[in-house]
């Protein structure tokens, strides 16, 4: 009995619409949980709830003990790209003196074999001379220069002889640059924030987390609301007491610091799960069909 093709429609020489989404093929699009989101009050570096909190002027939060080790080992890699990068300079430069020296060598042997007649002198009938007073093509200087072509001769072919670019060192850069946001980052910069904790044993969760609250409002931070550090003293309160009180008597709610506009640091925070949310959390992954299904050929999408 025949098969209908509708049922054997694997025999095409190409795949199908509907066999391509079944692979996988193209952008799939899922709405992020929240395992796949970090915490607000999780490290950038190790992103495991922060210990001793450090925050940088664009609001990027770090343990101290993560930036401190980030930052030297900044400075422990800038410290030996300098010191490739002089080594290579002293060896480009004496080899540059090398050469000048082997060049001036050159021209005194030339001059003194002009002078002294150490060219020996050719019968042919032409009497043809190069325009450094040299017979031929037989002469001293341009057998010197053949044997010297052949002694330095690059091959591609054979791999002893292969040629070898030179790695050439750049200069680095010698500023330290905050690995979450990728700017400059010195660490007189960084000013340790204190969030205030819920100690109402009513609200207070079952779980071993601890939940942090806003001093002037009292509203549990999570990572729907938008957070407001003050770099002077380190209290960190939600974004409306911080437009509605802190913008405008230019004092810290909970010490009565003086700060100003430029102190208020916006932290930067992991987001939700929700389009709403004002970040664009969007993850895509592309599948190359290839040789066989092309299950195993992914790519995962940067962050957009």
């Amino acid at each position: 009995m025949p098969q209908r093709h509708s049922k054997n429609n694997n025999d095409l020489a190409f795949f199908t619409y509907d066999e391509k989404r079944k692979l996988g093929y193209g952008t799939q699009r899922e709405r992020l949980g929240k395992d796949s989101i970090k915490p607000f009050d999780a490290c950038c570096l190790c992103l495991k709830p922060f210990i001793d909190p450090l925050c940088c002027q664009k609001g990027h939060v770090f343990c101290k003990e993560c930036i401190f080790e980030c930052l030297l080992a900044q400075k422990k890699d800038i410290k030996r790209k300098l010191a490739a990068h002089a080594a290579q300079q002293k060896q480009e430069k004496e080899e540059e003196e090398e050469k000048l020296m082997l060049q001036k060598a050159r021209e005194l042997d030339a001059f003194d074999q002009q002078n002294h007649g150490a060219i020996p002198q050719y019968s042919d009938r032409s009497h043809a001379r190069d325009k450094n007073g040299f017979h031929g093509a037989n002469s001293v200087k341009v057998t010197s220069y053949e044997e010297e072509a052949l002694r330095n001769m690059k091959a591609f072919w054979l791999p002893s002889a292969t040629p070898e670019a030179p790695a050439k060192a750049e200069a680095p850069s010698t500023d330290t640059i905050c690995p979450e946001g990728k700017e400059k980052l010195r660490l007189k910069t960084l000013f340790p924030i204190y969030l205030t904790e819920d100690n109402n044993e009513q609200k207070k969760p079952k779980s071993l987390e601890s939940s942090y609250i806003c001093p002037s409002c009292k509203v549990t931070f999570t990572n729907t609301l938008s957070l407001v550090a003050i770099s002077t003293c380190g209290h960190v309160f939600c974004k409306k007491c911080s437009d509605k009180f802190l913008a405008v008597d230019k004092a810290c709610l909970a010490c009565n610091k003086e700060c100003k506009e430029r102190n208020l640091i916006c932290l930067e925070k992991g987001g939700t799960g929700f389009s709403g949310h004002g970040d664009h959390l969007e993850a895509t992954d592309f599948k190359h069909l290839g040789s066989g299904t092309g299950l195993g050929l992914v790519r995962p999408a940067m962050r957009t």
